[in-house]
């Protein structure tokens, strides 16, 4: 446990930086301010306390590699909005949820069990030498939000979702 505490002008800055980005990526936050600041809370906490924002609704294992895919926004996101009208932790929301024609509901955890997480992980198929072999640079995808590029190594940011070079997978 830790002892951090963060300012409500961290949690605030934080909040109307998440805010930015996700309406810059056709994303919304809560619109629920007190509820979405203890989620920012749980992430600058979550932050300080693993040296990564995981998602403040789930337990993190302490271990940058098999958490992942819960680092916010996590690789269940644009699913959870597709399908609930909300992530899992309600951080963010669809337009429907945010203009009120929408209700948030309550939204199944998708997150694998430890014991499957490595290998969903992995890619469904493993491309083939003769198809690597006639690409110039490998195609390197986003767990996050898809996105695609080919390059040497992924990009340090994904400049769709704002995810970090680490939530990028060899696709090709």
């Amino acid at each position: 446990m830790t002892d951090f505490e963060p300012s409500s002008e961290e949690v605030e800055k934080l909040r109307e930086q998440l805010g930015r980005e996700a309406e810059e990526m056709g994303y919304h936050l809560n619109p629920d301010l007190d509820f979405t600041r203890d989620l920012v809370c749980g992430l600058l906490v979550n932050e300080k306390r693993y040296g990564y924002p995981s998602c403040p609704c789930r337990l993190a294992s302490g271990d940058r590699d098999e958490d992942l895919d819960i680092i916010c926004p996590c690789d269940y996101r644009d699913q959870d909005l597709s399908d609930y009208g909300s992530c899992y932790c309600a951080l963010y929301v669809s337009g429907d949820v945010l203009d009120g024609e929408g209700e948030l509901l309550p939204v199944p955890e998708r997150r694998p069990l430890p014991e499957v997480r490595g290998k969903a992980s992995r890619p469904l198929s493993a491309p083939s030498e003769e198809s690597l072999s006639t690409l110039s640079y490998p195609v390197w995808r986003c767990k996050v939000c898809g996105y695609l590029c080919a390059r040497e190594e992924p990009p340090g940011v994904c400049p769709i979702c704002k995810a970090e070079m680490d939530r990028f997978e060899l696709f090709l």
